[in-house]
């Protein structure tokens, strides 16, 4: 069984490491409080980078307790991909309680998990034939 630890490893630390996923999303996960992006990495194991914007959650107070449930939920998730994740947060966040917020981040990961093994990880030239995405 996997540790249930959050080391430094799981977390994206580095402005490049979150322009990456942010220059080559590869599965979105669209949520009426959050986004996830998504793109595979080469390391064997998820990573997690956290976007809180004050113009959603205006206290720092508020922006913490999710940040704690998001990561919280993802140290538990023990099958996730290889991918460098980023969740944004939308507004309503505030308005959730702790409980909302942690049965909604374990629907998101499980969309995540779906998604991935879908084949959603396929490489953006294939999605059209003149190598340009949809969207």
């Amino acid at each position: 069984m996997k540790a249930l630890t959050f080391p430094k490893s799981s977390r994206l630390l580095k402005s490049r490491d979150y322009g990456k996923v942010f220059n080559d999303v590869r599965v979105r996960v669209p949520h009426r409080h959050f986004l996830i992006l998504a793109t595979p990495n080469d390391l064997g194991h998820p990573r997690v980078g956290l976007v809180f914007a004050k113009k959603n959650l205006k206290h720092a107070v508020q922006r913490n307790r999710i940040k704690r449930q998001v990561r919280e939920t993802f140290r538990l998730e023990q099958d996730l991909p290889a991918m460098d994740i980023v969740v944004l947060g939308r507004q309503g966040l505030a308005s959730l309680d702790n409980a909302k917020v942690r049965n909604l981040l374990q629907d998101i990961w499980r969309r995540l998990k779906t998604k991935s093994a879908q084949g959603s990880l396929s490489s953006p030239a294939a999605a059209s034939p003149d190598g340009k995405g949809t969207g």
